[in-house]
């Protein structure tokens, strides 16, 4: 029996059902990659939920941002309220990176906030992998960069047991055992991470949880110290006892745990490379590189010598792990279950693939570009190279059985891929559009794309609906939007150049009906929802490239199929290989849609959704996003409100700058609520 329930009033309908039972037989048969090819709006989510139910294994989804990782998070845990649902992703709000700029002889500082909620939320998801066997984890590319040894996390975990001596056999060494897992002695208010000494009474915080568990020791005759004598859990804010636990693990406050040998050794090691490298550094001429790094690593031995901490203390991290120069660090993937040979036991989900799978693999090259910048002036030694995100090759090796999630495969899952998937039917009966294909350049009577646009454009807009037009450059798009308005059409552009708020804008105008034509460049994103579009007309679509790609035609194509009304237009003088491949594909899913539809009685209606937002397509979901998002800022904002905002507006106008409107309105949802806030804290 799984461990694994899911609870969720509807079943499986449309392809699901197949795709879920084809999925399922291929793990079981042992396939290391699957790629599970969904259609937008086919529910390619509730099938991966299946997918774990059925299967039974400690799950990885990996997602390309945190924003839309939290979102996920909220919908796996809806589908699993019963199961260990945990969102990883790095706890820094803002980090900028040690660097170094050789031409204008720039260092850049390392500079980070971090998130104390999000940092409890990783260290539920540590120990929830080494305790329980039903977890689901949600993270971001934060997954394959260096994070403590699982073993040594574990191995130094506290066993808190009512009726036994408490860890170390009394009160005096107990804080002793609390400090040396990185706990903090407080005597004021209790936070995460600390804990307060009152008398025989001891109240800790764990890092994972927002509770306090109050240890009492009883006390013998001749103040000899006894057993446990209760342990209580209680609410943090209203002190309400919880439960009365008969036992619990208390896990370290931090990931990176070092023994104290370990520690001496590491020191030893580090001195012994800083003078290797100061020998070629002196012996190439660099005498300037050398003084620089000899004084400021010596100045990190000391501090790590007498605090055990130095600032940077990461680019240090092989030398306290006890690892080859180049052997790949311990990750989150290492925190998973393996089988007896060593191999990986869990099962891992890549969303969005087509997005997240370039984005793992570019990670190491642009840490080892920096890194190297860096060690070739004197700022770090070259052991600073082996703190870094996995190589791809590594990151293949310690992720076992693989399902691919996407609407458009990249030629990495089809290649990798031993089995595709398809879930092209919608369980609503929505159809992909009609595509047609018209020549750019005018001919007789045919005036050429552009008058061709104005033409059909004119004529949907008559029947109350809204049309995109997708051009190549921003000039483009800028020039033809003011042509359109020559021509009493409503229009405006959307590119990168505007600002943040005003693209948002743009798009809920756009919905209302306040404008009828929107130009853009790269409207690609999954996340672009847009019911109201009955047209779209592609200009000079057969200009091979990354706008005009097989993948990005598809994407484009897409954007018409949440209407009955929908159609496509591809302006161009010859086929390419990407429009004939698009066109047969959006044909070939439409087909399949009709047949079932019609097999099932099933007439399509357009999705009618309220215009609050541009991102409706999952409202509940995007709301949970930004309350997770608000709950997960709560300390910070407590601490450095406009830093926060600043950071937020900062990840927002990225999220923009790609299109990804969806992450954008969830940034935006969560802006309004924080400067609200501010504003009241003010007063």
């Amino acid at each position: 029996m799984s461990v694994f329930k899911i609870h969720k009033e509807f079943k499986p309908a449309g392809d699901q059902p197949k795709a879920i039972s084809e999925l399922v037989a291929g793990l079981n048969k042992g396939l290391r990659f699957q790629t599970l090819l969904g259609v937008t709006g086919s529910g390619k989510t509730f099938t991966v939920a299946n997918v774990i139910e059925k299967i039974g294994k400690p799950t990885l989804v990996i997602a390309h941002n945190k924003t839309l990782a939290a979102q996920l998070a909220q919908e796996y845990r809806e589908f699993f309220p019963d199961n260990a649902v945990h969102y990883f992703v790095s706890y820094y709000d803002f980090y900028q990176p040690e660097a170094y700029l050789p031409v204008t002889d720039t260092y850049i500082e390392k500079e980070a906030m971090i998130n104390e909620e999000i940092e409890r939320l990783r260290h539920a998801s540590t120990q929830a992998l080494l305790t329980r066997k039903d977890v689901i984890i949600v993270a971001s590319v934060s997954c394959i960069y260096g994070l403590g040894n699982p073993e040594e996390y574990e191995k130094v975990n506290l066993k808190i047991e009512k009726g036994r001596p408490p860890a170390g056999g009394s009160r005096v060494n107990f804080i002793r055992e609390l400090i040396g897992i990185h706990y903090s002695r407080t005597n004021s208010d209790i936070k995460s991470g600390t804990f307060r000494a009152l008398g025989n009474v001891i109240e800790i915080m764990p890092v994972s949880e927002r509770v306090i568990y109050r240890i009492e020791i009883e006390t013998r005759l001749h103040g000899q110290e006894g057993k446990i004598k209760s342990i209580k859990k209680i609410d943090a804010v209203s002190h309400a006892i919880i439960s009365e636990p008969r036992i619990f693990f208390l896990f370290p406050a931090k990931h990176f745990i070092t023994a104290d040998t370990a520690t001496k050794r590491a020191l030893l090691s580090i001195k012994a490379e800083l003078e290797e490298r100061l020998t070629e550094l002196r012996k190439n001429g660099k005498l300037l590189e050398a003084e620089r790094l000899k004084r400021r690593t010596s100045y990190d031995l000391a501090l790590i010598r007498e605090v055990g901490y130095t600032n940077g203390i990461e680019n240090y991290s092989r030398h306290f792990s006890g690892k080859s120069p180049g052997e790949p660090p311990f990750t989150l993937l290492d925190y998973f279950p393996k089988k007896s040979d060593g191999s990986p036991n869990f099962l891992t989900i890549i969303d969005e693939s087509h997005v997240t799978i370039p984005q793992i693999g570019g990670m190491y090259a642009g840490d080892k570009s920096r890194k190297d910048v860096l060690i070739e002036h004197g700022f770090r030694l070259p052991s600073a190279r082996d703190n870094r995100p996995l190589k791809f090759g590594e990151f293949e090796e310690r992720v076992g059985q693989v399902i691919f999630t996407s609407a458009t495969p990249s030629k990495y899952e089809k290649e990798k891929g031993e089995k595709i998937v398809e879930q092209v039917i919608r369980p609503t009966g929505l159809v992909d559009p009609e595509v047609s294909v018209r020549p750019i350049q005018p001919k007789a009577k045919y005036k050429g794309q552009v008058y061709d646009f104005i033409n059909e454009a004119q004529v949907a807009i008559e029947k109350r609906g809204r049309v995109i037009a997708t051009t190549l450059t921003k000039k483009m798009a800028e020039d033809l939007s003011e042509f359109l308005k020559d021509k009493g059409i409503k229009a405006r552009y959307l590119h990168s150049e505007i600002k943040t708020i005003e693209r948002i804008e743009i798009l809920t105008s756009f919905r209302r009906g306040e404008f009828d034509c929107l130009v853009g460049v790269n409207l690609l994103r999954e996340g672009l929802d847009l019911p109201e579009v009955t047209l779209i007309g592609i200009l000079d679509a057969d200009k091979e490239g990354f706008l005009r790609s097989d993948t990005s035609l598809i994407q484009i194509i897409g954007r018409a199929a949440r209407n009955v009304e929908g159609r496509v237009i591809l302006y161009a003088d010859s086929i390419t290989g990407s429009i004939e491949r698009a066109v047969d594909e959006t044909a070939r899913r439409r087909t399949l849609q009709t047949v079932y539809n019609e097999a099932h009685g099933i007439t399509p209606q357009t999705i009618i959704k309220k215009i609050k937002d541009i991102t409706d397509t999952f409202e509940r979901e995007h709301y949970q996003a930004v309350n997770l998002l608000l709950e997960t800022d709560e300390k910070l904002f407590a601490k450095s409100p406009r830093k926060l905002i600043k950071g937020k507006k900062k990840e927002m106008e990225e999220a923009v700058r790609v299109l990804d409107f969806e992450t954008a309105a969830i940034l935006r949802d969560e802006i309004t609520v924080l400067e609200g806030r501010l504003k009241k804290k003010l007063k």
